[in-house]
């Protein structure tokens, strides 16, 4: 297990938990980012874990790049460049996972925090969860792509060009979030779909996470072809037949991940 200074990492059961610690709001550090790639990476060659929670320590989620860090970091020529690429490689790590990772939002997601939520494939808040592109504040632009996965044409648009912050309620009623808990409920609710999730068979799972991010930008044609073919693909595996013969047998399936 790689050795982290801003990311806990803890696993109960089947499911890591990984808590962003980087006081006092959490800003997406180089440390910070390095670690969260590392830290799915990781995760995606260890079989013994099934799925992911990703959250953040204190009141704040994330409250985006850390603008003060930046002046140690993008000194010359280069220097920039480098660190958009390991940025978006944080993301990226998130999305290609192959555990299916749940955000449980504790407190204000902004920027590059919105971004790490929109690369989950779950995401739950609590009731002082938020989400908010505030870069127009402060003299940059980015999140947008990202935002554009989770919120409608004028809605983006809004916090784009005003950093409008949406609240929890709205979240869920825009259908961006799963679930909306209270600040105690938060973490048991997340572990508890993380659980649920785990107890499904990890190849099934897998695979259905690779395929819908395969066919996120495909036509439907091609879209439901390749579905198809991975569904051939899970029907020859034995946790595949496992759970045929545990559901003619009316009893819970044994998954051994072949």
């Amino acid at each position: 297990m790689p050795d982290f200074t801003q990311l806990k990492y803890e696993v109960i059961g089947h499911v890591a938990v990984l808590t962003m610690n980087n006081a006092p709001v959490n800003a997406l550090s180089r440390v910070l980012g390095d670690e969260i790639t590392a830290a799915m990476d990781f995760i995606s060659e260890t079989p013994e874990v099934r799925a992911v929670v990703l959250t953040g320590e204190g009141k704040v989620f994330c409250a985006g790049a850390d603008l003060k860090g930046r002046s140690s970091i993008i000194k010359g020529p280069g220097d920039l460049p480098a660190h958009s690429r390991r940025t978006r490689e944080c993301f990226h790590a998130i999305r290609e996972c192959t555990k299916p990772v749940i955000v449980a939002i504790n407190g204000p997601a902004l920027g590059a925090g919105l971004a790490i939520a929109a690369s989950a494939d779950l995401i739950l808040t609590s009731e002082k969860g938020s989400l908010a592109l505030p870069e127009i504040d402060v003299g940059l632009l980015g999140g947008g792509s990202h935002a554009a996965r989770l919120f409608p044409h004028t809605t983006l648009r809004k916090m784009m060009f005003t950093g409008y912050r949406v609240p929890a309620d709205e979240l869920y009623r825009l259908g961006v979030v799963n679930q909306v808990t209270t600040p105690e409920g938060l973490m048991p609710a997340a572990i508890e779909l993380a659980n649920t999730i785990a107890s499904k068979s990890p190849l099934s799972i897998g695979l259905a996470k690779q395929t819908l991010n395969a066919i996120e930008d495909m036509s439907l044609r091609d879209g439901y072809r390749y579905e198809q073919d991975m569904t051939a693909a899970i029907a020859k595996t034995e946790d595949a037949k496992e759970a045929q013969r545990a559901f003619l047998e009316k009893r819970a399936a044994v998954f051994v991940g072949r």
